[in-house]
């Protein structure tokens, strides 16, 4: 008899469309799945509660099969090979800065044992999509050109019965799939792969068609809320791709559109890996922002939707009730905390990092340092959102302003963008703040000190 397969699962939760079973059948008639809880990685938090939901449906779907260990997976997947006798170690590839460290060192690690990397989590695997002369791109839209002329691969034709999985019971060190945390107040989705191809089922067939022109609306159920299940591989871009290949409507080239951002910044940060931390454009190195109590303040009155702009705090505070936030009014929060309280982005994006389900390194990273101007293809520092008129926009009835700000549930209409400020005798919502700055001044300020560290503007 072969010599069993390791699968080590860790952004692919599912069992159809995944290569790294065809790989590992090709390996071995038998398989042990199993999913290394690695602490470096697990911080308290809505993401991590949906990861344990989603190892819990794995768990399922493979009938109790899942081999769950805490450790360091350098030690911990080498000493498992090794008990269950394995041939080979089979994952999808990682190109993350920490998943490419840890990779290597775990492939160091286990000698004569090979570790076979198949697919990625994206369409096209960073480092694929190069310009004439080898280098990388740096603008999203020659990106997108090159992309969609790459091309990618039909789905794996896998399910649960690709390859015989082995009962790892007896296994040294297996644990329990971690509980939910204690306490997590946060209206999660769905998990796992059956809830994920439900939701894409869902939107395919009954949002698709509006996509285009509502998902810029955060008070409409328009956009399509498959981001958690991307940040965790329970579905595949791929089979969405694939499900697209024949349709060229607006919907479908938007939502191809953004699926090609996801592969943008993960192929920036998989060729600028310092740029998790840093500046993609180090001019900025030298921009000023604000510092000492006051800028303290702003930072938790933004950090709890409490700075007097309706649609900011609407996002903020939805942020902390869903772990999510709708795209357009992440670009609004992210453009007033750098542009209107002159912070960080890096403050920003850690917060995000810290509460959202969906929070991806190289996407929300390089989100952020869009807004901020300080990235690739990245908004001009100049072009500074307007909080106001970008609720009264993209939320032009309120309905999203209200739902989540209940102190201003008695303003109809898109005068909940507007607010009375003062006393509640002014007529001022009870229990609603001013605003906490003066954005037509803060734009001012803003541009100056992109004026310092731009001397030929």
């Amino acid at each position: 008899m072969s010599s069993p397969a390791l699968i080590w699962f860790r952004r692919d939760l599912r069992l159809h469309d995944l290569p790294t079973l065809l790989s590992a059948a090709d390996a071995a008639e038998d398989a042990v799945a199993v999913f290394v809880l690695d602490d470096r990685l697990l911080r308290p938090g809505p993401r991590t509660t949906f990861l344990m939901r989603c190892l819990r449906a794995l768990d399922d779907d493979l009938e109790g099969r899942l081999l769950v260990v805490r450790g360091d997976p350098v030690t911990v997947i080498p000493r498992l090979a090794g008990e269950v006798g394995a041939g080979s170690v089979h994952v999808s590839a990682d190109h993350a800065p920490y998943g490419t460290r840890r990779d290597r060192a775990v492939e160091d690690a286990l000698g004569d044992v090979p570790l076979v990397r198949t697919g990625s989590p994206y369409a096209v695997s960073p480092g694929r999509v190069l310009k004439g002369d080898g280098s990388p791109y740096r603008v999203f839209t020659p990106f997108r050109k090159a992309w969609l002329e790459h091309g990618w691969r039909p789905p794996a034709r896998t399910r649960a019965s690709t390859v015989t999985w082995i009962d790892p019971d007896g296994v040294r060190g297996r644990t329990a799939i971690p509980a939910d945390e204690a306490g997590l107040e946060v209206a999660l989705p769905p998990a796992g792969e059956a809830a994920a191809r439900k939701r894409w089922r869902q939107f395919r067939d009954d949002g698709l068609d509006r996509y285009d022109s509502d998902r810029d609306r955060p008070d409409l159920d328009g956009t399509s809320r498959l981001s958690p299940y991307l940040k965790f591989g329970c579905l595949h871009p791929r089979t969405l791709l694939h499900d697209l290949r024949d349709r060229s409507d607006p919907g479908a080239t938007t939502l191809r559109s953004e699926l090609c951002w996801r592969d943008f910044y993960a192929d920036v940060l998989h060729h600028r890996p310092d740029t998790a931390r840093r500046n993609y454009n180090d001019r900025f190195d030298g921009i000023r922002y604000d510092t000492g109590p006051d800028a303290d303040r702003n930072f938790t009155a933004w950090q709890q939707g409490r700075t007097g702009f309706p649609i900011v705090d609407a996002g903020m505070r939805q942020l902390l009730a869903e772990g999510w936030m709708h795209n357009r009014v992440r670009m609004i929060v992210a453009s007033f905390l750098t542009k209107d309280l002159h912070l960080p982005w890096w403050w920003g994006a850690q917060h995000f990092m810290d509460h959202l389900v969906d929070g991806d390194l190289a996407s929300n990273q390089h989100g952020w340092q869009w807004t901020a101007g300080c990235g690739t293809d990245a908004a001009p520092y100049f072009r500074v959102f307007n909080p106001t008129t970008q609720g009264e926009k993209f939320d032009p009835k309120g309905d999203y302003v209200r739902r989540w700000v209940p102190e201003l549930r008695g303003i109809s209409g898109k005068g909940v963008h507007r607010p009375p400020t003062g006393s509640s005798s002014n007529g001022a919502p009870q229990g609603y703040p001013d605003p906490i700055v003066d954005h037509a001044q803060e734009r001012q300020v803003a541009l100056a000190r992109y004026g310092e560290i731009s001397p030929g503007r």
